[in-house]
């Protein structure tokens, strides 16, 4: 038996949500089996049914690397700021 993640996704621009996890001795009796459990209710048009051994995780140690670029996570403000500074320079008034 093999643990299997099922996503489903809804019709439309929607993107593909985790909806649990189920075990299972295949991949086409996972599938049939997360349409049966996930999917009754037409809660996705589509389904995606993914073996956990198959899926690549990253630790702490290779996501981090990635905290230490503050210039890629700003709300706005400072570009806000220059526009405006920009503008008045521009109509001097």
């Amino acid at each position: 038996m093999a643990t299997y993640e099922v996503f489903l996704k809804k019709d439309g621009k929607d993107e593909f949500r985790h909806a649990g996890a189920l075990d299972a001795a295949n991949d086409e009796i996972a599938l049939v089996m997360a349409r049966e459990s996930y999917a009754r209710r037409a809660e996705g048009n589509l389904i995606w049914v993914a073996n956990r051994n198959n899926i690549v995780v990253g630790d702490d140690a290779f996501v981090g690397a990635n905290t230490d670029k503050p210039h890629r996570h700003h709300d706005g403000k400072a570009v806000a700021a220059r526009r405006k500074q920009q503008r008045e320079e521009s109509n001097p008034t």
